[in-house]
């Protein structure tokens, strides 16, 4: 094992740990495991890989990545906190979307009023972050935006459970409603909300949810006897996010690194795709080809992001 590589010694664990794992039907059979692995000294993307090992599903492997994106943003997440990041509202995710308000209030405080949609773990979420505009403030001819820190259970919080999606069902969405929410000063993250926070998330979660969804892959190739060289392009796909997660996340180096660790994940798909259609009455067979849909998700925007890297390059 690797005691101070904590990457290291999860990529051992992907490729010798046992493959059996308990199967998990909800977030609230999930949670209490994934909280387990994060309450031990670790990073994000460790836990993104020893996440994904641990699911059963692409749902749950899904989920641990994005926790562990979360993690990666907001380094100062309590350990025992379900996390969820809220900034989609009605029109979408831009800045001229955003109407969600942040006021500052009498001593200090502020109140933070709006609605959120999509919001993913949000019925089960236990800490929002939530994306707003700063009222009263204005930067370069543009709302300056902050991210709060704002608990489930406060009064004004109304979580109201969005329908299933056709793919990975089991990780929930809802619609978040906020009305008044009285917080402190020190529940604002540091840093514009926009560009500090929303921003980067996009390029972290596909980060940390590919790696989590190739060791999850890894588990069941060990499992069930696939190729060896496929369990070896696995290995090597995680280890390669590994090295693009340690990378300056604005850099257009780590985005054009990212668009090809991405090309090889989606390969890897296909091929294990393959193998899954072999055994079509597996229940794990029909979950995967049932969520396969979640890869191609805000690919124009990956495909966005990679040009901008590359013209960056080239300027």
């Amino acid at each position: 094992m690797h005691p101070h590589d904590p990457i290291a010694a999860a990529l051992d664990h992907c490729l010798s740990a046992p493959t059996t794992v308990p199967p998990l039907d909800s977030v609230d059979q999930w949670w209490p495991g994934w909280a387990a692995l994060a309450a031990q000294p670790s990073s994000p993307m460790a836990l993104a890989l020893l996440g994904g090992f641990a699911a059963d599903r692409v749902g749950w492997a899904f989920a641990a990545g994005y926790q562990s994106a979360l993690r990666t943003l907001v380094p100062s997440l309590p350990v025992q906190a379900l996390a969820a990041f809220c900034v989609t509202e009605e029109g979408g995710n831009r800045p001229r979307d955003i109407r969600t308000l942040i006021t500052p209030g009498a001593g200090g405080g502020f109140h933070v009023s709006g609605s959120k949609r999509w919001t993913t773990l949000g019925p089960q979420g236990t800490l929002l972050l939530v994306t707003g505009r700063l009222a009263g403030a204005a930067r370069d001819e543009r709302p300056a935006f902050k991210v709060a820190a704002v608990r489930a259970d406060q009064p004004g919080v109304t979580i109201v459970p969005m329908p299933e999606t056709a793919f990975v069902p089991e990780v929930p969405h809802a619609r978040i409603h906020l009305q008044d929410v009285a917080i402190d000063a020190a529940s604002l993250l540091p840093g514009d909300g926009y560009d500090t926070y929303v921003k980067p998330f996009r390029t972290l979660e596909d980060i940390h949810v590919t790696a989590a969804v190739l060791a999850y892959l890894l588990r069941e190739a060990r499992a069930r006897g696939w190729p060896a060289d496929l369990r070896e392009r696995l290995a090597a796909g995680l280890s390669t996010l590994a090295m693009v997660a340690q990378s300056h996340r604005d850099a257009p180096t780590t985005h054009v690194a990212l668009a090809g660790a991405l090309h090889w994940a989606a390969a890897l798909y296909d091929e294990a795709g393959a193998l899954w259609a072999t055994t079509p009455e597996d229940p794990a067979s029909r979950r995967w080809l049932r969520d396969a849909p979640l890869f191609a998700v805000a690919a124009g925007a990956r495909q966005q992001r990679a040009a901008r890297a590359w013209e960056r390059l080239q300027a």
